[in-house]
């Protein structure tokens, strides 16, 4: 099969940039001829497997002289905000996209196209290739947008729901995408998602885990906490450094690690100074590598996302398959997910701070979140490891094998 993959932002950063990599990946993995177009830089490196064909949209040129608009408003890499596009810069986007979209179809002539993004370029892509099924992959901050920006939104809300299929990360996304656009149930698959096992494993050979037998905090070793992600405020990162305040140990007792680039420099600068006055030790990776951080992961006792919004994240995945213990806030439909398709996940979960708008904590909540987020890195740290979680039905070739099966369903007509 010859597969056309779609976004309008970087294949290879953020978790939904993962995600399609990982997909394209697996599907390679099959023997399918495949082609990716996506927004980047010109200096920007692609990685794909050989004999993917990549149809690029650049930005910041003649034809689109402003930064990557990203799905986030804090992408870790120059970004425009979609809320902040003038009409003319969105007649810009939507000019580019079309005759690429056009372009790379004429060319590959594609025989499913995989659009990630339940938003403008998918509902551009649905128009344009109106003969060829097309399905959608949606990375809830797609939905953050159409709940917070009126852009393209009944343009959008029309070209939705002529979509083949509709893959969701769980079954709450699933009902939050029928309340945004009016789609059949019949139209959207829990998807879920995946993680590379050839990267992120345990390996047994390393001593840093509590997971090695012992109950609780390591004996002459400090609990090694680890972060990955953008390093931003909505991520709860700021919240994560103010909640260590509330811990009773020493602080030889803790080190913390933070993976990950800038989303908003001021609030990084903001979140360095954090780090610098709080009473463990701090220390900032940067951004890494898949193999790094796996590598740290497999360093570490315990993984921290203290979001404020997410999806599904593939951190937490990668994570527990490197055999850390994990805290996460408990947003919709994770909680559910994790245990149906994962036993024994040595997850723990952290209510989550009150919100004034679809991504923005209520600030008299946030002491309150930054107290249980204590109490529960301290628990975490108590708690003898319940043993390596099952991860056999956490993978993209089960994804994969999702979207063959509802492709075959799929509701299109060629043009003759």
């Amino acid at each position: 099969m010859r597969i056309l993959t779609i976004t309008a932002q970087k294949p290879n950063s953020t978790g939904s940039g993962v995600y399609l990599t990982e997909l394209v990946k697996a599907f390679a993995g099959e023997g399918h001829k495949q082609a990716v177009l996506a927004g980047v830089y010109q200096d920007d490196k692609t990685e794909f497997p050989e004999g993917v064909v990549f149809y690029p949209v650049y930005f910041k040129t003649e034809e689109l002289p402003f930064p990557i608009a990203g799905m986030s408003d804090e992408m870790p890499y120059e970004s425009t905000i979609y809320g902040r596009m003038t009409e003319e810069m969105v007649g810009q986007f939507e000019r580019a996209f079309r005759k690429a979209v056009r372009n790379a179809a004429a060319d590959f002539l594609p025989e499913l196209v995989i659009c990630h993004h339940l938003y403008l370029v998918t509902s551009i892509v649905r128009e344009e290739l109106a003969d060829l099924p097309v399905c959608g992959f949606c990375h809830n901050t797609d939905l953050r947008q159409m709940k917070k920006i009126s852009l393209r939104r009944e343009y959008i809300r029309r070209q939705i729901p002529k979509l083949g299929a509709i893959f969701a990360l769980h079954e709450e996304q699933k009902k939050e995408i029928r309340d945004i656009y009016p789609v059949k149930e019949e139209q959207i698959t829990v998807a879920g998602t995946g993680y590379n096992s050839e990267i992120f494993f345990w390996n047994r050979e390393t001593d840093a885990h509590s997971a090695a037998g012992e109950s609780g905090m390591r004996k002459g070793k400090p609990v090694r906490l680890i972060y990955a992600g953008k390093i931003a405020e909505k991520k709860g990162v700021a919240s994560l450094l103010k909640s260590l305040s509330f811990l009773p140990w020493e602080g030889s007792k803790l080190e913390v690690y933070l993976a990950g680039g800038a989303g908003n420099r001021e609030e990084y600068n903001q979140i360095q100074r954090l780090a610098g006055q709080c009473g463990y030790p701090v220390r900032f990776l940067g951004k890494l590598s898949q193999n790094e951080l796996a590598k740290e992961y497999n360093k570490s006792d315990i993984f921290v996302l203290p979001s404020f919004s997410e999806g599904l994240p593939l951190t937490v995945m990668e994570a527990m398959a490197c055999g850390c213990k994990v805290i996460v806030t408990d947003l919709p439909g994770i909680r559910p997910w994790i245990e149906e398709n994962v036993a024994h996940a040595p997850v723990f979960f952290v209510t989550p701070p009150k919100m004034q708008h679809t991504d923005e904590p209520e600030t008299e909540s946030l002491e309150i979140f930054e107290r249980e987020l204590a109490g529960t890195i301290e628990a975490c740290a108590d708690a003898p490891y319940p043993g390596y979680p099952d991860l056999a039905r956490v993978s993209w070739g089960n994804i994969c094998r999702l979207v063959h099966c509802r492709m075959d369903k799929m509701d299109y007509h060629r043009k003759e």
